[in-house]
């Protein structure tokens, strides 16, 4: 065959192959860019749900905490409503208070102070008292001095130990408690307690002090460092001490000391000892004697707790044989 005669086709099979192959490229590119915006799309759709999810859960916490916080609202209100009516209750109590320490104050014989009060003092004395005095000079028999009947043969001290007495009152009421005991010559037995109580001599509960002139300055030089918690309320003290030392042989007197009165309410308190401090076989006579000396409020201290304590102690002696003294 000769070549020089070989006619050359321009658009030949080959020629066509090629075209196709890069149109065919051309559009496998356009294919695969194509293919890779949808799961750029699911992706973008899926972060956008957590999103949706992380904000639905702070919605959620945050209802939860407005709810919290309206119920803890609510419940501060409630209370705040409760504790307004409590204020107009003891509102309402001071003044039924005052008017009764008013009228009180005015036909008492007794307000002035301890020493006054108890200066001629005498005790009636059982036949084993006359017999432990028997060679003692003794006063004319009387039933009471200035109102107060000294004619038991155990005596128990209840103070009030609170910060408001052992800071204005204690060496007065220290004096108090040297002059209760002068005018008993000779007891069988002492005890002394805060109003809570405990005794100034732990390892006397139980047990009643021996009297002697040594074991009443004994006293009076511990009562000088004696310092006990006290919430101020003696019907604790009172109960105890009738429980533990009252025997229907002995012939017992508490007396009270303390400035205030920090219970909730005085009826309880009333009906709390009248339940203990049980009538005799009499049926009129308590099983002890309860006398109180009040003391003043101290600097700075308000009078409402202070007159409480008054109030109460007036009644707790009236309804128990003894009687209440006011300091001022």
């Amino acid at each position: 065959m000769n070549r020089q005669n070989r006619t050359v086709e321009v658009f030949s099979l080959s020629f066509i192959d090629c075209i196709c192959c890069g149109f065919g490229a051309i559009v496998l590119l356009l294919v695969l860019s194509e293919f890779g915006q949808p799961a750029v799309l699911e992706n973008s759709r899926a972060d956008q749900k957590a999103l949706i999810r992380n904000l639905q859960k702070q919605i959620f916490e945050i209802r939860g905490d407005s709810d919290e916080l309206n119920r803890e609202l609510q419940g501060r209100i409630d209370l705040l409503t409760k504790e307004k009516m409590k204020v107009a209750r003891l509102a309402g109590d001071l003044t039924n208070i005052k008017g009764q320490f008013a009228a009180s104050n005015k036909d008492s014989s007794v307000s002035n102070k301890v020493e006054t009060e108890l200066v001629s003092a005498y005790q009636e004395l059982t036949v084993e008292m006359q017999r432990l005095l028997k060679n003692t000079a003794r006063r004319k028999p009387n039933s009471a001095i200035g109102g107060i009947p000294v004619d038991s043969e155990y005596v128990i001290l209840l103070l009030d130990t609170s910060a408001s007495m052992t800071t204005y009152h204690w060496e007065q009421a220290q004096q108090s408690i040297q002059e209760i005991l002068s005018i008993y010559p000779k007891v069988r037995g002492i005890q002394i307690m805060n109003d809570n109580g405990k005794p100034m001599i732990p390892s006397s509960r139980g047990q009643w002090l021996p009297d002697s002139p040594s074991q009443r300055q004994d006293i009076i030089a511990k009562m000088k460092t004696w310092r006990a918690f006290s919430d101020s309320n003696p019907v604790d003290g009172i109960e105890e001490a009738i429980r533990t030392y009252w025997a229907p042989d002995k012939r017992i007197s508490i007396y009270v000391l303390g400035d205030e009165f920090t219970g909730d309410s005085m009826q309880n308190a009333l009906d709390g000892v009248a339940k203990v401090n049980k009538t005799g076989g009499n049926g009129s006579q308590r099983l002890v004697r309860i006398h109180a000396i009040g003391f003043p409020e101290g600097a700075g201290m308000p009078p409402f707790t202070s007159i409480r304590f008054s109030a109460l102690m007036r009644l707790m002696c009236e309804q128990n044989g003894g009687t209440f003294v006011g300091i001022t």
